[in-house]
């Protein structure tokens, strides 16, 4: 993940006061539990294809003896890999 936490937590309290301040929202308890709660949310999104990443790598790691011998490429099976795993998820990165 790319983005801080303290831009993180920027963007969770701006969409709040946003849909707050459009009338869209009304919040009927803390408005800091609401947006720590956003900010899990948002934290958890942008995660998801750092955990992607980290299991293809895991994957992988049973071929690096042909990656080695250079009978494998990885950076390409690493890309195929990853398509594929999107594609059957229905990821959206």
């Amino acid at each position: 993940m790319r983005v801080t936490k303290r831009r993180i937590r920027f963007l969770a309290t701006a969409v709040v006061d946003r849909l707050q301040g459009q009338h869209l929202l009304d919040i009927s308890g803390s408005k800091d539990r609401l947006v720590e709660t956003l900010e899990r949310a948002i934290t958890n999104e942008l995660s998801v294809e750092d955990r992607l990443h980290e299991e293809i790598r895991r994957l992988l790691k049973q071929y690096d003896a042909e990656f080695q011998n250079g009978r494998a490429d990885y950076d390409r099976m690493f890309t195929m890999v990853k398509n594929r795993l999107v594609k059957e998820r229905g990821l959206i990165l």
